[in-house]
């Protein structure tokens, strides 16, 4: 590389498998050398990377759809950054793209492995959130696995995560008769009404979730978006008309657990009801994405989709970002700015 280009990186290594909650001695922020660029290479600065609730999962050294991060190797994961050196075809200095080398400062991508991104249409944090993989995720769950149509009553878990919040307002725009989300605070619930436009919201830590469900659909509902699991599931599975449909996309309130959950316990519902509960991966929608980008990229510019990101300043603070996000610090998308 020339002497103008960087030579060193920083980037955040495991460095111990978490056993239940993640602590900072888990993570630490490490230099490494940067690989000369070999034909099809690009070199990035990341201006932005995600923090995602999945990423807990690859912390435990299990077999799962996404291989667990390596001890002492970087962790990766959503970025957008800008181009400073390209040995790929298509892609020039100056160009943005998003790339899945997130967790570092600048990063060796193969040209093949990241998709350049437009910043006059949308901001380019959007690429990580609501015009990325959490939205895509919100749209595929809810139209193709929840298999929504219009005059539905929707709930929505995590209403004021990245997801959630963009599923419930989607569910919105098509016609549901009534959206209901849950959140972790009275301020969350706020905005979910306030901001996001859904019918009800409650604050699952002030009671029952079941009954706080009963109480916000009194005439059920007829798709749940689970991002929560345990006991939010249990209260779907009692609130959900027949022929209701789960889309089963996280259960962030199993992640950290050392115990199994004893919820749902009436599991049995699903036959009576004829209930069907399917999980969600985004990544067997990606013949959705140019449809999804189209109409949501519409609803953004028109001021009809709302949307929230939390960001943290610095690389330094990329570990603790994540922890945030585990506790539910963050409202929207949590994202790590590497930006000046």
């Amino acid at each position: 590389m020339s002497a103008s280009l960087p030579t060193i990186s920083r980037e955040w290594h495991l460095v111990a498998r978490p056993q239940g909650w993640p602590t900072p001695d888990d993570f630490a922020l490490r230099e490494a050398a940067l690989p000369e660029l070999a034909d099809g290479q690009i070199l990035v600065k990341n201006s932005y990377f995600s923090v995602d609730p999945y990423m807990r999962g690859r912390m435990n050294d299990v077999k799962s759809y996404v291989p667990p991060f390596q001890l002492d190797q970087p962790m990766d994961g959503g970025a957008v950054g800008e181009v400073l050196a390209s040995r790929a075809e298509g892609i020039a200095v100056g160009d943005h793209v998003l790339h899945g080398l997130g967790w570092r400062e600048y990063a060796v991508v193969d040209g093949s492995r990241a998709a350049k991104v437009d910043p006059s249409l949308a901001p380019l944090t959007a690429y990580l959130g609501v015009l990325g993989m959490p939205g895509l995720t919100a749209y595929a769950g809810l139209l193709e696995v929840g298999s929504f149509k219009e005059g539905e009553a929707v709930f929505v878990s995590g209403a004021a995560g990245a997801v959630g919040s963009e599923v419930g307002q989607i569910a919105r725009l098509k016609g549901a008769s009534r959206v209901i989300g849950s959140a972790g605070t009275d301020e969350k619930v706020k905005l979910l009404v306030e901001e996001y436009g859904f019918d009800a919201a409650f604050n699952y830590k002030n009671g029952d979730v079941t009954r706080q469900l009963k109480e916000a659909a009194p005439d059920g509902i007829d798709v749940y978006f689970d991002n929560v699991g345990g006991d939010h599931l249990e209260a779907a599975i009692s609130a959900l008309n027949v022929h209701g449909r789960v889309a089963v996309c996280g259960m962030i309130s199993m992640y950290n657990a050392t115990e199994p959950s004893p919820a749902p316990r009436n599991l049995a519902m699903v036959i009576g009801k004829r209930l069907r509960l399917q999980g969600l991966l985004v990544s067997d929608h990606s013949a959705l994405r140019p449809q999804f980008v189209e109409e949501v990229s519409a609803w953004i510019r028109s001021g009809d989709l709302k949307y929230d990101e939390t960001k943290v300043q610095g690389i330094e603070n990329g570990a603790e970002a994540f922890l945030g996000l585990l506790r539910g610090d963050n409202t929207g998308k949590m994202i790590v700015s590497l930006a000046d």
